[in-house]
């Protein structure tokens, strides 16, 4: 059940009204990550008999309402993202104060950031009125420790007060209502896990950051802006730089094969029959053409010695991830993966989807499909398929290999009919993904024809689609039928084409946002939901530049992300800043923390000590950079 605000009940009170909400329990404050999701809480809750008052912030409000399920007075209100700051004091926070490499040791301060001001106040005052403070972040671990930094404000406000956590994967009643009577504790984990990264990347990128601009400004009179470090940013651009080198050091080589096809055996068959060769191809010349001479010279018929008929399926896609959103999005939608993300983040806050940031591609064995699907009988482009999965086309959707035991795979939670632009484009992917998980695979007919002809093997295959079935709703995957003639084992023809025929190999092409989320997700280089701002921010920068070449946007190193990235590679470290290896490291280290297996200060020390001995050489050999550069 959804509820939204035309049909609600709402007043605008002043705060002392929460002392006449109805109700003996006690009082919970409830702090969702954003607004918007502060609302939806509230209409879902209270069945939209809720008032609402105003806080410091003109954009956050706080909303009271009884909530007789768990015989408790709700006031839920919101932050907007992190409250804390983290930055170094006074003897080390400006750039000529001190040492770069100081830096990796400097006292650190956490505080509240001055725009957050406001936010804190409500926070303060509303805890003081409340037992019970109920974290409603998104439930990651950013979210974790959002909800650590709402807990200690709070408790500066009431060291007693309880403090619980809610967990949901998507705004729909059913969830919110459980999270609400079945919060769990908050896990402090996965939230010092978090706050090790934040200041291992404050602290390594304070002090590359500080170095290479320096040292470049010093030297070349063009550098006038800051020249940033970050230690997922550099690896990001590496792949980039790499792809570039590739493609600018590509030499094509010439290969040769035999073509072999024989023409139509019908005359409504209009196309030859082409046979490929089981070699490939070859590289060398005289070779190639000594087998296609000897070939040529035995004036045989072509035998037919196997024909293999079998059944073949057409896979169904998996189940979504956040990555794969990404590169689908990008690859099919022609988005940017930032903005896709905002996109699925923007409709899970109305209610349309689910979390969308996880890494699970395998749903729970006692998933309700069923009532999602129905959901999707409405719609005019897709509800009749998806009445055809009520009426027997159902089949469990495929199990990937990955569970991050937080948040089911990204899925519709309600139809969405009235969305329009790149809105509808991503909820239409998400939405058609979701049903064509829940349907068959497809179903063909595959020949393969082997033949013999000149002593060497050549081969053709055909395929007949026999069932589209998913392929029916998910227009993004192709396959389509290839008729091959019918051929008996031991027939013989001659071929109406053998020719010895010429091919280059050809470059690789430049990246693609696509391939670059692939490469950084599978080189752990951020996580799921951080990789799409890594790659914005080498954009922004002006490391890297965005090329259209038609639909395709392809990135393309500018020449100062060449230099810093080749430079640093002359340096030759063990493990290169531009390397994936050193974030990786930091993102295991990140679970072993979440695991209880490592502390915040281990990970911190062991990551500080590695970047320290980086720095040291990077900063003595820096003229190779500077060479580079120029």
């Amino acid at each position: 059940m959804y509820f939204f605000a035309p049909s609600l009940f709402i007043s605008i009170v002043p705060d002392t009204h929460l002392s006449g909400l109805q109700g003996t329990g006690m009082r919970v404050l409830c702090v969702a990550e954003k607004p918007s999701i502060a609302k939806s809480i509230s209409q879902i809750l209270s069945g939209g008999q809720y008032t609402t008052r105003s806080s410091p912030v003109n954009f956050i409000k706080n909303y009271d309402f009884n909530y007789p399920q768990t015989r408790a007075q709700f006031t839920v209100t919101c932050v907007a993202g992190h409250l804390m700051s983290h930055d170094f004091t006074d003897t080390h926070r400006k750039w000529n104060s001190c040492e770069p490499f100081t830096l990796f040791e400097a006292p650190v301060v956490s505080f509240v950031a001055p725009d957050k001001k406001g936010i804190e106040r409500n926070l303060i005052s509303e805890a003081k009125k409340a037992q019970e403070l109920m974290i409603w972040t998104d439930c990651d671990r950013e979210g974790e420790n959002i909800g650590a930094e709402i807990a200690s404000i709070c408790r500066k406000a009431k060291p007693g007060i309880t403090v619980k956590r809610a967990r949901f994967s998507a705004i729909i009643a059913q969830q919110i209502h459980h999270a609400a009577q079945h919060p769990v504790a908050l896990d402090m984990a996965q939230s010092a896990a978090v706050e090790a990264r934040t200041l291992l990347d404050l602290r390594t990128g304070a002090a590359f950051t500080r170095m290479q601009t320096l040292a470049l400004q010093s030297r070349l009179d063009q550098v006038k802006d800051v020249v940033s470090y970050g230690p997922c940013q550099f690896p990001t651009l590496g792949f980039v730089v790499s792809r570039y080198n590739q493609v600018k050091s590509f030499v094509p080589e010439t290969f040769h094969y035999i073509y072999l096809a024989l023409e139509p055996k019908s005359p409504k068959v209009k196309q030859d029959t082409p046979f490929t060769w089981r070699r490939g191809h070859l590289f060398e010349f005289d070779v190639a053409f000594a087998i296609y001479a000897d070939v040529m010279s035995r004036n045989e018929q072509a035998v037919v010695t196997k024909v293999t008929k079998k059944n073949t399926k057409k896979w169904k896609p998996l189940p979504l991830t956040t990555v794969e959103l990404q590169k689908a999005g990008s690859r099919l939608l022609k988005l940017a993966p930032k903005k896709i993300l905002d996109i699925a983040e923007k409709l899970y806050q109305q209610g349309f989807l689910s979390y969308p940031r996880t890494e699970t591609d395998q749903y729970d064995p006692q998933f309700d499909f069923m009532s999602l699907i129905d959901k999707q009988t409405a719609d005019g482009g897709w509800g009749d398929f998806a009445r055809s999965l009520q009426q027997g086309g159902f089949s469990s959707p495929r199990r990937g290999k990955n569970n991050d035991q937080a948040h089911p795979p990204i899925h519709p939670t309600a139809h969405a009919g009235n969305l329009v632009g790149d809105e509808k484009r991503v909820y239409e992917f998400i939405a058609r993904r979701f049903l064509a998980c829940c349907s068959k695979d497809a179903v063909g007919h595959e020949t393969t024809v082997d033949i013999v002809y000149g002593g060497e093997e050549f081969y053709a295959s055909g395929l007949i689609v026999l069932e589209r079935n998913y392929l029916e709703v998910y227009p993004y995957d192709k396959w389509a039928s290839k008729e091959v003639p019918n051929f008996n084992q031991g027939e013989r023809f001659i071929p109406s084409v053998c020719e010895l025929r010429d091919g280059q190999t050809t470059k690789p092409s430049l990246l693609t946002e696509a391939d670059l989320v692939g490469l950084m997700d599978k080189n752990g280089i951020g996580t799921d939901a951080t990789i799409a701002q890594h790659i914005e921010t080498i954009l922004e920068r002006g490391y890297v530049i965005a090329r259209m070449e038609g639909a395709t946007k392809y990135l393309v190193p500018s020449t100062l992300g060449i230099g810093l990235i080749d430079g640093y590679n002359e340096i030759g470290f063990d493990r290169s800043l531009s390397k994936p290896q050193l974030r990786r490291e930091t993102e295991r280290n990140m679970v072993q923390v979440c695991q209880g297996a490592k502390t915040k200060h281990e990970m911190i020390a062991e990551g500080i000590e590695q970047y320290k001995e980086m720095f040291i050489k990077a900063k003595r050999d820096f003229n190779k950079v500077v060479s580079v550069r120029c």
